[in-house]
This record gives structure tokens, C-alpha cells and sequence, in this order.
């Protein structure tokens, strides 16, 4: 068997997970931040990353090249060699991660954040396992919990109509906010799609844009005209920047002020600005617009295979999740106007 610091394992994983997989950075970051925490609670000193930290902030301490060994660096100052951790690791036992998921009860984790630290240690040992570093698989026996059915937030048409007309497009900032919030919601697509496109990725002519999905799959997703106008404007206020480029050059469709691609994180901060000036819920998200670009589609009459198709899911069942929502709106409807409804 191959054998290895434990830092090179993770990191050999991750890397597995980013460049084999096609998992984003930020995925990455986050089982690497899992990872962490079950090393800490192997030590026996888990009570130095709070409940959803990972899911909370994406980070952890270094680079995103050095995560693996940062996530030995900042443990607490205990035996954290990597012969001590490693095998600590390579050892843990069915009953390890039993004790590991009581911990987690007892410090009021969600069933959702549980079973995503559940689903790093299975990917975890399923990848040493199958690289030949240990035949031990811990999670073999361990069950996940069963997940509360939590329905997708969304916005009514009249919020969504609202939000859109909230930027005001006179100068490029608020041009390009609009443009984006209208891309958002006229396609449905992931912010992390958003923040990925390039000005070459919007065929105007064809009405469509070009997405790198997950996986670094790409699909097209059409796009109706309010968002096509907007987007037009937005870039003919870059001052030619988009036409005046060398040929060849990957020119980012959303940039800030000083011309740099915008973050997922900047996407955030200027939705919440615009969600307080219409005076809607601030709780709302950029996915939010996700799900309620799906279902409206679906409360118009779209089929579920398209919806699938237009959101990039790879199953059928994740789209499914939306025909609850809209199920729910009919049995509103129903219950309002049938004579023997139950409600009147």
C-alpha cells in the first residue's frame, strides 16, 4: 500500500475532487474544511470550528493550493504530525464516526450540514480505498440521517418584477446590477454560472448565452428580450471595452469598477442593496431567483424535462422539487374557488 503524509493525502483528494471531478474551488475548500473538523474530533479537541463554519464562510487558513496542509496548520497544538493524523485517520473506526455524528446532535447541527460532513468521510475513503493507501472504510455500516423535505424559497412574479426595476441603469454600475439580476432570472442559471461568463458567451442575435456549468458542462440557455435590452445597455456604457479587445481575448461579462471579474460574493452584496431599497425580504439569495425562475416556468405550463434541461440538473429528481411548490399553488387555488373545497 501507498504510503503517504497525511497532508498529501487530502491533498492528492481534493485535487482528485477539483481537476478529475470538476468540483469548484469553493466545493473543494469546503470537504477540505470537513475533513479538518473530523481530524479535530479524532485529537479529541472539536470544539474549535463552530457547527457550519465550512458552509458558513467557504475558508479556511492559506491558499486554496495549500488547503491540505492548512487544514493540519490550524489545528490546535497537539500531537498533529502527520504520521500521528494520518493514521488516526486511516484508522478511524464505524464507531469513531458513530460518536462523531452524536457530537454533532448534541451540538444542535442540522440534519442537512450533518450529512454533508457524512458525505465528505464517504468520498474521503472511498478515494484512499481505491488508490490502495488502506482497506479500511469506516462509513461502510453508518447510515445518513434521514433529511427533513425542505420546499425551495422563491419570489412571487410581482417581487421578482419589483427587484428588477429596483437598479437604476443611467450609469454602468447600476446598468451592469441590472443586467445581471435580469440574466439571473430570465435563465435561471447558478451565480457561479453568472460570475463565469464571458462577453463572447451572449449570442444577441440568437437570443441565448453560452453556461459552464457544473462539471464544466456547458448547455445553452435562452434569454428573453427585457434581459437581452439590459444587457445591451450595460455594455455599450463599457466604454468599447468588450469591442475594442484583441482578438482572442477572454473578456469577463461582469466586471467591477476597476474592470476585474465580479465574485459570487459581490453578486451578494448588491442584491441585498437592491432587496432593501424595493423593501423585500432580505433573507433572499441570488439562488432564490433559481427557484423562481423554475417555478414560474413550471406555473406556466413548462414541461419538467425542459425545466431540467434549462437548469443544468444531471437527474430529474432534483428538478422534481419544484412541482411541490406548484402543487402547493394549485391546492391554494383549488381551496379558494371550488364550491366543496374544504375551505368553504
Amino acid at each position: 500500500m501507498t504510503h503517504l503524509p497525511q497532508p498529501q493525502r487530502v491533498e492528492q483528494f481534493l485535487n482528485y475532487l477539483q481537476f478529475e471531478r470538476h468540483f469548484s474551488a469553493y466545493t473543494s475548500r469546503c470537504y477540505g474544511a470537513d475533513l479538518r473538523q473530523f481530524c479535530q474530533f479524532l485529537l479529541g479537541v472539536p470544539g474549535e470550528i463552530m457547527p457550519d463554519e465550512a458552509s458558513a464562510s467557504g475558508t479556511m487558513p492559506g491558499s486554496s493550493n495549500g488547503t491540505a496542509t492548512a487544514v493540519l496548520e490550524a489545528l490546535p497544538k497537539v500531537d498533529t504530525s502527520p504520521e500521528h493524523t494520518g493514521q488516526l485517520l486511516l484508522d478511524a473506526t464505524a464507531e469513531d464516526v458513530r460518536n462523531y455524528l452524536q457530537f454533532m446532535r448534541d451540538n444542535s447541527y442540522s440534519k442537512a450540514t450533518m450529512a454533508r460532513k457524512l458525505a465528505t468521510l464517504r468520498s474521503f475513503f472511498k478515494f484512499i480505498n481505491k488508490r490502495g493507501i488502506t482497506a479500511n472504510n469506516p462509513m461502510l455500516t453508518i447510515r445518513t440521517p434521514k433529511q427533513e423535505k425542505r420546499l425551495p424559497k422563491f419570489m412571487t412574479e410581482e417581487q421578482v418584477t419589483k427587484l428588477l426595476r429596483t437598479p437604476k441603469d443611467g450609469e454602468m454600475l447600476g446598468a451592469r446590477d441590472k443586467g445581471m439580476l435580469e440574466a439571473l432570472y430570465s435563465t435561471g442559471i447558478r451565480v457561479s454560472e453568472l460570475i463565469g461568463l464571458n462577453a463572447e458567451d451572449v449570442d444577441f442575435a440568437g437570443a441565448v448565452i453560452r453556461v459552464r456549468g457544473k462539471g464544466k458542462k456547458e448547455r445553452i440557455a435562452p434569454m428573453g428580450p427585457t434581459a437581452i435590452l439590459a444587457l445591451q445597455k450595460y455594455l455599450g456604457m463599457r466604454n468599447g471595452t468588450v469591442s475594442n479587445a484583441a482578438p482572442g481575448t477572454t473578456i469577463a461579462l461582469f466586471v467591477n469598477k476597476h474592470g476585474q471579474r465580479l465574485s459570487t460574493r459581490s453578486v451578494r452584496r448588491k442584491l441585498d442593496k437592491y432587496l432593501i431599497e424595493a423593501g423585500l425580504d432580505p433573507d433572499i439569495s441570488p439562488h432564490t431567483l433559481r427557484h423562481s425562475f423554475a417555478t414560474h416556468m413550471l406555473n406556466h405550463g413548462a414541461d419538467l424535462r425542459s425545466v431540467q434541461e434549462l437548469l443544468g440538473h444531471q437527474s430529474l429528481s432534483t428538478t422534481q422539487v419544484y412541482t411541490h411548490l406548484t402543487t402547493s399553488r394549485l391546492k391554494e387555488v383549488y381551496d379558494a374557488a371550488h364550491p366543496r373545497a374544504a375551505s368553504n
